[in-house]
């Protein structure tokens, strides 16, 4: 029982809350807004070799910054997915969780659409850059919605089956890739309708926002707690009517919310400075070993020697592994510490990798592009959960927007460093630079990351 000098948190309601559809369905809805952007995240890999073939992008530049080669786009996306996380994140702690996970769906949605028209490189790259910015709010928001929501022994099962259904994405718009990218519907090239398929995402603007209500503890945090308590009363008596018995007493502790607006600064201060530069430093690597495979897998292939048509059918192949990690995490996910969880899959990255980039034959290429997509995901929706876990509520979007901005810079300068690796060094290169960056994301957060499972955040944030 509560004590009753303790008035009941949202903190401790929430963590109270059995398993239950009521709350998978709020998951799976907000998990239908992070699928509409890993689409867009994982596009550039299967419309390249169209691009190619079109004209408007080469695979390797003259010069570094030659805005003729692919790595001209996938640069300008993460440069707007870097504006939307580092300048654009706080506006979820400001505006709350819902209004800016709706406003930066829209968004994508309609500049991907006017990218879907443009003619040129240049244009192309503007259009993907403003893309980017609503990307990156949208992920930044999700992660902290998410972790708001759930309760505390089931976070990580959460951010796992989010991510299944997310990296549900990826094959689709690989199988889409291969059905549509060397055809011509309606005077429109195949990639174009490979776009305007993906930019269709804020149809599910609709449902969220009847679903899912705003985040209550941001709501209890900004003061507003007449409104916290109403969509804690829905929630709870929803659940009651779902279970059919009434759910325990919560279990506060003294000093578990502290009300009011939160300061940037706030995540140079103690206990946070340490995570901070913690996650920089992983962000910056393991961006540029994770979008380093996913981004570039088909040009990989190509410059193995492998025609388009086969490229694309061998990386629709190793996207149909992309859902299975998060589905395997979500069994595994809270039987070990999330930190180590982070560690052996970058190590298992660096690892699969360097045998993927020594492969000659369709079924090796195929079970190492495998084994390095599985060890992606399952790095992917582990640290997701972990970072939204290292702050508190009043500067959580801020703080996690911050710190996965540089996982922004790290895809940017990546895809220069890929280009330049593989015209320089070819395939064997470019995977000894990502077990590098790998290495080093396995030593920082081994080293240095604190334990998070099955604690409640305001614990974590102390």
């Amino acid at each position: 029982m509560a004590s009753p000098s303790i008035k009941p948190t949202i903190a401790s309601r929430i963590d109270r809350l059995p398993v239950c559809s009521s709350l998978g369905w709020m998951v799976v809805l907000l998990s239908l807004g992070g699928c509409v952007e890993f689409y867009d995240i994982f596009l550039t890999a299967y419309i390249a070799p169209a691009l190619y073939r079109s004209g408007i992008f080469t695979a390797t530049t003259k010069g570094i910054f030659g805005l003729e080669g692919i790595a001209s786009f996938v640069a300008a996306f993460f440069g707007g997915l870097l504006v939307g996380t580092l300048c654009l994140g706080r506006l979820a702690d400001r505006f709350g969780r819902r209004a800016v996970f709706s406003f930066a769906l829209g968004w994508y949605s309609a500049c991907t659409f006017v990218m879907a028209f443009q003619q040129t490189a240049a244009q192309l790259d503007f259009w993907r850059f403003a893309a980017g910015i609503g990307v990156g709010v949208e992920l930044v928001t999700i992660d902290t919605y998410l972790s708001e929501l759930v309760p505390k022994g089931r976070r990580g099962s959460a951010f796992a089956f989010n991510q299944f259904i997310t990296f549900l994405s990826v094959p689709l718009v690989a199988f889409i890739s291969y059905l549509l990218g060397t055809t011509r519907w309606w005077n429109l090239d195949g990639w174009r309708w490979v776009v305007l398929i993906g930019s269709s995402g804020a149809l599910i603007i609709f449902f969220i926002r009847r679903v899912v209500p705003e985040s209550p503890r941001w709501l209890e945090q900004r003061g507003r707690l007449k409104e916290a308590d109403e969509v804690m009363r829905r929630i709870e008596n929803q659940v009651e009517r779902e279970i059919k018995r009434p759910l325990p007493e919560p279990q506060s502790a003294p000093g578990e919310v502290v009300h009011g607006t939160g300061a940037f600064k706030e995540i140079w201060q103690a206990p946070y400075r340490r995570r901070t530069v913690m996650l920089m430093v992983f962000n910056l690597c393991q961006a540029i070993g994770y979008y380093g495979f996913a981004n570039w897998a088909p040009t990989f292939l190509l410059a193995k020697g492998i025609n388009v048509t086969k490229s694309l059918e061998y990386t629709f192949l190793i996207a149909l592994a992309n859902p299975v990690g998060p589905l395997l995490g979500w069994i595994f996910a809270e039987r070990w510490q999330r930190k180590w969880q982070i560690v052996w899959s970058a190590i298992s990255i660096a690892v699969f990798g360097l045998c993927f980039s020594q492969q000659r034959v369709p079924l090796g290429v195929i079970v190492t592009g495998i084994l390095v997509t599985l060890s992606n995901n399952w790095m992917s929706f582990t640290f997701h959960a972990y970072q939204a876990e290292l702050y508190p509520t009043r500067i959580r979007a801020q703080a996690v927007g911050f710190v996965y901005s540089w996982s922004r810079l790290g895809g940017m300068i990546g895809s220069v460093i890929i280009a330049f690796m593989l015209k320089a060094y070819g395939t064997a290169g470019v995977f000894v630079l990502i077990a590098l960056c790998m290495f080093l994301v396995a030593v920082v957060i081994g080293g240095f990351g604190p334990l998070t499972n099955n604690r409640r955040l305001e614990e974590i944030a102390r």
